[in-house]
């Protein structure tokens, strides 16, 4: 049976966490077992608790995470990245904020979907007794005025039956999505199927990419700062890149690196293959000049990710007016489909 993967809020605790206690001198074994006995959160807990024996086996951080099963790939693979450079502490506080961060945006989500898909059950039931109950009465109100229904107050029933229908189906699509939204982001494989739907949102599908950057610079500074040669930590920091297009664009610099006709540094591959902005492929020619090529990954990644949450910020923050804009028109739709036989049948008694 598949481990339960921590929440965003449980794996920043715990990258924060045993990043205080490593940057205070203690071993990393030492920190995830005074976790284990200090930490309130069950599921935190008990998922410290194998860490812990794990470490004591002799595994790395990163072996004891993966074999836990409760992290996430991209936090395994950071944590390995930033042993092999030498910098798990750094590696660590970074993951601490990346993780807080996506937690803070999930809250937003249920925030601005929760109260809109609460109005959106109710607007179904009464589309629902709408079109189902209240209706087909008028159908019978017309038969017992006129005995049967003239054409113009045939027609009336038809289109507000068929305006009531669409509005029902419509708001029933909206209520699943909306409420589907909710529950997703209450656990972490939702949260990643949200995470995937945003790279294809076209909202959300340039800040998503600009997220995945932001990881693949993290990794490509923690290599360089370990001082091992530009085209291993090229090839390294590549394992980290989950999005498709940016993978590409990785592959496609590297292999401008180890051209052996015309091999190019770093800086100018990354240029080249479009892999960052040419503004930001210039800073990493300033800072490979300056040797701080590290620094510059370090400042270009947190750049990215703010960068990044800004823009799927406000794509959430349109997300309540958009389904409060809908409502309106639900409603509008509603009064219309119970007007249009009143008027009916106003014209058979004409």
């Amino acid at each position: 049976m598949a481990k339960p993967k921590l929440d965003s809020a449980g794996i920043s605790l715990f990258c924060e966490s045993v990043a205080m206690m490593l940057a205070a001198g203690i071993q990393t074994d030492e920190a995830v077992g005074m976790l284990s006995e200090d930490i309130g959160d069950t599921a935190l807990q008990a998922t410290c608790t194998t860490v812990y024996r794990s470490l004591n086996a002799g595994e790395t951080l990163a072996r004891s995470m993966e074999a836990s099963g409760a992290f996430p790939r991209y936090a395994v693979d950071m944590v390995r990245v930033g042993e092999n450079a030498g910098r798990t502490e750094e590696v660590l506080r970074s993951l601490g904020v990346y993780y807080d961060e996506e937690d803070r945006l999930f809250a937003k989500i249920r925030s601005a979907v929760g109260y809109p898909a609460a109005l959106l059950c109710i607007m179904s039931i009464i589309l629902a007794f709408t079109v189902i109950i209240i209706l087909p009465v008028f159908e019978d109100v017309y038969v017992s005025i006129a005995g049967s229904l003239t054409n113009g107050s045939s027609g009336a029933v038809g289109l507000s039956v068929a305006i009531g229908w669409v509005a029902l189906g419509v708001t029933l699509a909206c209520t699943i999505v909306a409420l589907g939204a909710v529950i997703a982001c209450r656990s972490e494989a939702g949260r990643m199927a949200v995470m995937s739907l945003f790279e294809k949102v076209p909202a959300t599908k340039g800040a998503m990419e600009q997220l995945a950057v932001s990881r693949f610079a993290s990794a490509l500074a923690a290599y360089t700062a370990s001082g091992v040669n530009t085209d291993t930590a090229m090839k390294e920091a590549m394992e980290v890149v989950e999005h498709a297009g940016l993978k590409r664009k990785a592959a496609g610099a590297y292999a401008l690196m180890i051209d052996s006709d015309e091999p190019r540094s770093l800086a100018q591959a990354i240029s080249e293959a479009a892999v960052f902005e040419q503004i930001h492929a210039r800073m990493l020619t300033i800072g490979t000049r300056s040797g701080s090529l590290d620094a510059a990954l370090d400042r270009l990644s947190a750049n990215f990710f703010d960068d990044a949450i800004l823009q799927i910020d406000s794509a959430i923050d349109n997300i309540e007016p958009a389904l409060a804009a809908f409502l309106t028109v639900a409603v509008g739709a509603t009064l219309i489909s119970v007007m249009m036989p009143l008027i009916g049948i106003m014209g058979s008694i004409g």
